[in-house]
């Protein structure tokens, strides 16, 4: 199997793991509060080691399915802010050897361009009566932390598996 689908496939089943296991492992008294969304985090790594126009394609896909999943009001917001923060973050950090600090610093800034963006988008469309400060501190900062730890946790194989991808890429090429 060619390493490019692999990756999609990662991308799925990470997509079905934070919808229904880490539901059944995060306390209850903090299920309302943390969404967490390992797929962007991926989608990020995508962005900076392989190409941002990929991470947005696949931001713009995966959003839509969890549009669909698991939004039955307004579809569309997850697919333009995933897509949109994948796009971003690669144009802004684009580098092939980011190190693990800068990866990590762009996981946090690209989970709060996220969250921010949703927020911003269900304020002008009076879905959410909460105001920033208390949107940051109940739900944005939780999920930031979350996919900090994701982050780290999976830094190692999802690079080396995109360096893998991206040799393969240019192996083809020449």
């Amino acid at each position: 199997m060619a390493r490019k689908q692999i990756l999609v496939l990662l991308l799925f089943v990470l997509f079905i793991l934070q919808g229904t296991v880490f539901f059944w492992l995060t306390p209850s008294s903090l299920q309302l509060q943390i969404y967490p969304n390992f797929v962007l985090v991926c989608l990020f790594f995508v962005s900076i080691y392989y190409h941002r126009h990929t991470g947005l394609v696949l931001g713009l896909l995966f959003g839509m399915l969890h549009d669909i999943v698991y939004y039955g009001e307004m579809i569309g917001t997850y697919s333009f802010a995933m897509g949109v923060s994948a796009y971003l973050v690669g144009l802004v950090f684009k580098s092939p050897r980011a190190p693990l600090p800068m990866m990590m610093t762009i996981v946090i800034l690209g989970s709060l361009l996220f969250d921010s963006t949703l927020f911003g988008i269900y304020k002008v469309f009076r879905l959410n009566p909460t105001s920033y400060n208390w949107s940051l501190l109940h739900h944005m900062l939780p999920n930031l932390l979350v996919h900090f730890a994701f982050a780290l946790a999976i830094y190692v194989p999802l690079r080396k598996q995109i360096e893998l991808v991206t040799k393969n890429q240019r192996r083809k090429a020449t």
